[in-house]
């Protein structure tokens, strides 16, 4: 089962979306500590390597950084042209942008549920600014 929700909160713009899974969390979770990088993206990877593209010709850092390992994150890590600014592992990771756009941006994923089932949430949030954030 998936939900969705679109939702803005004065400029910030919020994307959630939510999926039922018959799983636990430490099993749901090894895919989401193996995004970026070589793995690339589970979802419009073509996009993500165009979006780090543009970013490289407005001088920011591209997709070139990957990711240092394969499976373990920490706080602080990069992930292409994300940072790890909060992870707990089989529950949480929630990621910053660093590549330039006018505004801020950071991509959640969450894990909650126990030895039966789980319930994934991705969020997606953009704290846009100027005139230009808004269009982005």
């Amino acid at each position: 089962m998936l939900s969705w929700s679109g939702e803005s909160f004065g400029s910030r713009l919020i994307d959630s979306r939510t999926a039922q899974i018959n799983m636990p969390p430490k099993v749901i979770f090894k895919p989401i500590q193996r995004i970026g990088g070589d793995t690339g993206w589970y979802a419009w990877n073509w996009l993500w390597r165009l979006r780090g593209f543009l970013d490289l010709l407005f001088g920011g850092v591209g997709m070139r950084r990957g990711r240092a390992h394969f499976e373990i994150l920490r706080v602080g890590d990069t992930i292409n042209f994300w940072r790890v600014e909060e992870h707990d592992p089989n529950h949480l990771l929630r990621l910053t942008a660093e590549m330039k756009m006018p505004g801020r941006a950071w991509l959640e994923f969450e894990v909650l549920g126990n030895e039966v089932s789980s319930t994934i949430r991705q969020t997606a949030i953009f704290d846009p600014v100027g005139l230009l954030g808004l269009v982005y």
